[in-house]
């Protein structure tokens, strides 16, 4: 697989392995993730993978861009036999009444389908994190089913419930903390997606799968939920 070393800044430098969202590629970022942090080579302050690209920032006193390439390059052929772990299956109850589900009718009335029938295209999916971004907490899920695929709103939410689950494109996501936003909400969870208690702070790590589990009003309410 060809890869892009591009400068992200003074003193990171993002690597490409490709231009689309696939799992392939999303397994490859992996790989070098995992190899790079296990390397745990001195004076690399912080490692970032995302869909297709993984980001590396160090300390310019000790390295230039070329010699930083030339340290990732090696990791990545040494982690090309690389097996990864069985991503773990997180499974999050969501709660798809219409007074969380902000944009449930709306959605229905885009795609010409019934309510039901967008919850069930929603659950039936084994979602992949392939990044986390945009707030503490926030992992970029996809892909969701084509039929479900819409655009963001065109004028986004001043303040979106934590705890919304949400669509746009063809991705989705748990709002850990309420913000502005301008994804299409779905319905709510009583999970946290953001805690201390937490490896990392997140609930949910690139490489994870995610399962959405429709969930009542009660039993909701009961796992902590509030409308």
């Amino acid at each position: 697989m060809s890869r892009r070393y591009a400068i992200a800044s003074e003193s990171s430098v993002i690597v490409y392995f490709g231009t689309t969202i696939d799992p392939l590629i999303s397994q490859e970022v992996q790989k070098a993730y995992q190899a790079l942090k296990a390397k745990n080579q001195e004076g690399f302050y912080e490692i970032i993978p995302s869909y297709a690209s993984l980001m590396v920032s160090y300390d310019v006193m000790r390295f230039d861009f070329d010699a930083v390439c030339e340290i990732i390059e090696n990791s990545i052929h040494q982690a090309e036999a690389l097996m990864l772990n069985e991503p773990k299956i997180i499974t999050i109850p969501v709660y798809y009444g219409r007074e969380v589900g902000l944009d449930l009718e709306l959605l229905a009335q885009e795609k010409n389908l019934s309510v039901e029938e967008i919850i069930a295209l929603h659950v039936k999916g084994l979602y992949t994190v392939y990044a986390i971004g945009f707030a503490p907490g926030f992992a970029y899920l996809g892909e969701i089913d084509e039929r479900l695929a819409t655009p963001r709103l065109a004028s986004p939410r001043k303040a979106v419930p934590k705890g919304s689950v949400s669509i746009a494109d063809r991705q989705t996501a748990v709002y850990p903390t309420q913000s502005p936003g301008g994804w299409k909400v779905l319905g709510r969870t009583p999970t946290a997606m953001f805690d201390a208690s937490y490896e990392g702070l997140s609930l949910l790590h690139v490489g994870d799968h995610v399962r959405y589990e429709s969930i009542s009003k009660e039993e909701f309410l009961k796992l902590g939920g509030e409308l």
